[in-house]
């Protein structure tokens, strides 16, 4: 069985006045961080955690302390504790289902210095399978998320190649060679 990976880096570090006390503490489970002179550099060794795990008290301490700012992880996380029973100490949160690149968009929107955040992952694999290489760039502003993988990129070169023309003018097929 292979192990898959997907190492990121996510650029530039965060002020910490950018970031609502909820977004930080989602941020701070879903990537590691290290803290540099009043911000947060985001990045992650294995992947960042679509699955996080957070005391029920811990989260609505850091709810109430981001009341007061607009922040789509102000509603995100309301539905979340709405959902769950009173009693439940312990409040698991599916991240893939909203995406964590919607935090940063909320952030770059408020922040004065903040243009856009990038977002870097190599994809890497514990034995040699083409499923398991390659990367990825995101660019995350606060009205759109692009981004693209290396897989994406080999597609559009490789519909480049087949486009361009022979040498005598004519199309070239070469749909069923191998690059």
């Amino acid at each position: 069985m292979a192990d898959y990976f997907t190492p990121t880096v996510v650029e530039p570090e965060i002020p910490d006045g950018d970031m609502t006390p909820l977004e930080r503490l989602l941020l701070s489970r879903i990537f590691e961080t290290e803290r540099y002179n009043g911000a947060t550099y985001l990045f992650s060794e294995q992947g960042p955690s679509d699955m996080i795990y957070l005391p029920r008290s811990e989260l609505a301490a850091a709810l109430t302390a981001s009341g007061a700012t607009t922040s789509g992880a102000n509603a995100f996380i309301k539905e979340r504790l709405a959902a769950v029973e009173d009693d439940t100490s312990e409040i698991e949160i599916d991240m893939s289902v909203i995406g964590w690149p919607f935090l940063f968009q909320d952030i770059v929107s408020r922040s004065a210095t903040i243009p856009y955040v990038t977002v870097k992952s190599a994809f890497t694999c514990s034995k040699m399978r083409s499923d398991g290489f390659g990367g990825m760039a995101m660019l995350i502003t606060a009205d759109d998320v692009m981004a693209k993988s290396t897989h994406d990129l080999i597609e559009e070169l490789e519909a480049k190649v087949k486009a361009s023309p022979t040498k005598d003018g004519g199309q070239e097929d070469i749909a069923d060679k191998t690059l």
